[in-house]
């Protein structure tokens, strides 16, 4: 295939997820059973001049320049992102930074180097009640989000569960449900996380956790699949010094780094796997 010809399918695909979406967000009127905005476009309406007290955005996309008529600019692989961050739930978004491959406190490049990937996370910043702002994934129509998501061949979006709501074993109840269309994706992350002592469990177990969804913002990619970590509040409550706004980031612990750097590894297989296809 000819550069020219690869830049028109990639730009294809990705306007046709973006367009994609706002049809089916205009189809979707009704707010989801549990949300109190419609869309992000619904909350953002709502809550104009709010950003920045009430929620707050964050997002990188390393820049990529492609000048050359002879070959195109490698594609973006694996885009990380935290849509209930911030108080809504609550250590995803620094987990988000982490895996991203960015220190949650000072934003620095962990050390070590390894892969930084692009990332987008849309945080509750309320006192209290911040749960008010949390939309559906597949409701998400930020555009930033939806952008990042369409350009790239992997999403892992990462969101915060209750115990009760997985299965998990009273006796332990830290676990993350692995969820997503990406099949592959799915197993390489259940062998790392597995690997490193945790407990994961399958999203075809608990459907409402399974990120299965076309619409759910991490299948919104170029291939029309991703990844979705849900983790219990006991798993993420374990992987920080103080669960706090201001104490998190600051406070990360050896169970958060093995996390992270599990996950990391998962995203490093995928991204060298034969399943990766040249566009």
């Amino acid at each position: 295939m000819t550069a020219t010809s690869r830049r028109t399918v990639l730009a294809a695909l990705a306007t046709a997820a973006v367009s994609g979406s706002v049809t089916a967000g205009q189809a979707r009127a009704a707010v989801a059973a549990e949300d109190h905005y419609a869309s992000s476009t619904d909350l953002y309406t709502q809550l104009a001049g709010r950003e920045g007290l009430d929620f707050g955005r964050r997002y990188r996309r390393h820049e990529r320049v492609d000048s050359s008529l002879a070959s195109g600019f490698p594609y973006v692989r694996t885009v990380v992102m935290a849509p209930h961050g911030g108080g809504i739930e609550t250590g995803t978004s620094e987990l988000c930074l982490a895996i991203a491959g960015y220190h949650p406190a000072t934003l620095a490049p962990l050390p070590g180097g390894g892969a930084l990937h692009d990332y987008w996370m849309f945080e509750g910043l309320l006192d209290s009640g911040n749960g008010d702002l949390h939309i559906t994934s597949s409701h998400i129509d930020d555009r930033v989000a939806l952008s990042l998501a369409a350009g790239s061949l992997n999403v892992v979006s990462l969101h915060g569960c209750r115990a009760d709501q997985t299965g998990a074993p009273a006796s332990r109840p830290e676990a993350v449900v692995v969820g997503g269309r990406n099949a592959a994706f799915k197993q390489y992350l259940h062998d790392a996380l597995r690997a490193a002592g945790f407990q994961t469990i399958d999203g075809s177990a608990v459907p409402d956790l399974a990120g299965v969804d076309p619409e759910n913002l991490c299948n919104r990619t170029l291939l029309g699949k991703g990844g979705q970590l849900e983790l219990t509040t006991e798993l993420r409550r374990s992987m920080f010094g103080t669960f706090t706004r201001a104490g998190r980031a600051g406070s990360t612990n050896e169970i958060f780094d093995a996390f992270t750097t599990a996950v990391r590894a998962a995203v490093a297989r995928l991204e060298a796997g034969a399943d990766q296809v040249v566009l």
